[in-house]
């Protein structure tokens, strides 16, 4: 008998030993179960209607019907599934992952490559269950003590100085990411006075196609940060994956260095990180933006920024995917603004057409 309350999961693999691994780590979550499982799109489309998951875990590279054209079928028969995708750390394997998001799948999780059954299992654990339970409205990890009570909003942090111009746009960002970003994007003119800084949370190659793709639905150019390069007005800088990218001043020019130190909320590249880099450069001249995403990355560098005296706008929770890093800094008063996405884009330029002349922060 299907579990009371669990949320129902349809997962579609063409490999048995996949479908298995990933059979049994859902199982273990008391809260979910596996309600259907399909070697391609095709039959997963076929057991949609009778299944009716709560979410929707395809592999990319399927026989006869693969995860790309599901998508694109699912989304016609239900628009608000969750979807993650499944796809190996590969140039094809990314390039298929960022072109799935596009079509509107929700997320994706990269295949782990270890031959290793019990390594491979528990990165699956680690990187797949929190995105599911997310994704389907439940806390991260399973609740074992009884809950807090619920968080209340706290007035915004009253300012002891006036704003200053912005200098630098710094975004974070994760979960539903891709899409956030593609939204916002669009918005941004070409005569945009300052840069944009991006902290994305992707794994390395992710990061290179997604700029390329961002890149051709923006007047600003969006590329890759190169470490050593200057900051600099109308350009689109995104942090590389796995690397962590900080701004830093030296002789008067503000330059982007990436480097590989330790994770921060379990992250690589940080929005922390970068945050607290652009609050010692910057201070009030930046404006933080925090759009959808898992976890509380951001918040502690929001703090840094908002102390400094900078601007901080945050997506609001019914347009984002997962109201969880924008939640934390909303929740904790900090942000300025709180803002569905389509109002997010025109709200930066906002911000930056106030810039007066001012030289590089000293």
């Amino acid at each position: 008998m299907p579990g009371v309350g669990k949320k129902r999961v349809l997962l579609a693999d063409d490999a048995v030993v996949v479908r298995k691994m990933l059979s049994d780590a859902i199982a273990r979550d008391p809260a979910l179960e596996v309600a259907g499982t399909a070697v391609n799109g095709k039959v997963a489309l076929a057991k949609f209607p009778t299944v009716k998951p709560d979410i929707v875990l395809l592999d990319i590279e399927m026989p006869e019907m693969d995860g790309l054209a599901t998508v694109r079928e699912l989304r016609k028969i239900d628009s608000r599934v969750p979807i993650i995708m499944f796809s190996t750390l590969t140039e094809q394997g990314a390039a298929a992952a960022i072109e799935a998001l596009a079509l509107g799948a929700t997320d994706y999780v990269t295949k782990p490559s270890n031959v290793d059954i019990t390594a491979t299992s528990d990165a699956v654990s680690r990187e797949l269950i929190p995105r599911i339970r997310v994704l389907c409205g439940l806390p991260e990890t399973p609740i074992v003590a009884p809950l807090p009570p619920a968080p209340t909003f706290r007035p915004i942090v009253s300012r002891r100085s006036p704003l200053l111009p912005v200098q630098v746009v710094a975004i974070g960002v994760s979960t539903g990411g891709p899409d956030a970003l593609a939204h916002v994007m669009p918005h941004l003119p070409a005569d945009l006075r300052v840069p944009v800084v991006i902290a994305q949370h992707m794994p390395p190659i992710f990061t290179t196609l997604l700029a390329s793709r961002l890149s051709t639905k923006s007047a600003l150019p969006v590329r890759e940060c190169v470490s050593g390069e200057p900051l600099v007005p109308g350009c689109v800088f995104l942090a590389p994956g796995d690397f962590h990218m900080q701004a830093s001043q030296e002789d008067g020019l503000v330059r982007l260095k990436t480097n590989k130190g330790p994770k921060e909320n379990f992250c690589r590249p940080s929005v922390d990180v970068l945050f607290r880099s652009i609050a010692q450069v910057y201070g009030g001249r930046a404006l933080a933006v925090v759009l959808t995403g898992m976890g509380q990355d951001g918040l502690k560098g929001c703090e840094l920024l908002r102390a400094a005296g900078a601007r901080i706008y945050v997506q609001d929770e019914a347009s984002s995917v997962v109201w969880g890093m924008p939640g934390f800094v909303a929740r904790a008063g900090l942000a300025d603004k709180i803002l569905p996405l389509e109002q997010i884009g025109a709200e930066i330029v906002r911000a930056t057409t106030t810039l007066l002349a001012a030289r590089t922060p000293s």
